[in-house]
């Protein structure tokens, strides 16, 4: 089970917000957002009203909330990285190509 200080670092992560972005708006320290993304600290109510109201949820929807999109934009990425790796190999092939056929036209000259 997912705890809430992943739920909060994910959505923050989501919105492109910083630490110091959600500790000013919660008028919080940065030490105290990382505590309760750690989970070292569990927000009351009360600030956990404040969180959801910051990321523009309920308290509820904070508690159920799930990253899908986050695992799409994850796969995604997966899929973009196995494309990326086999046209680096591509690349390393051509390159070997060139290098030998250089080396066979240098050869031809040379004789």
């Amino acid at each position: 089970m997912e705890r809430i200080g992943d739920k909060i670092r994910q959505i923050r992560l989501q919105k492109g917000w910083s630490q110091e972005t959600v500790a000013n708006h919660l008028g919080i320290s940065i030490p105290a957002v990382s505590k309760i993304e750690k989970g070292i600290t569990d927000p009351n109510l009360s600030r956990l009203e404040e969180i959801a109201n910051l990321f523009e949820l309920s308290v509820i929807a904070l508690l159920l909330w799930k990253d899908e999109e986050n695992q799409q934009e994850n796969e995604e990425l997966r899929l973009l990285h196995e494309r990326l790796f086999l046209r680096e190999r591509q690349i390393i092939e051509l390159q070997a190509k060139v290098i030998d056929l250089y080396d066979q036209i240098k050869g031809r000259r040379s004789s």
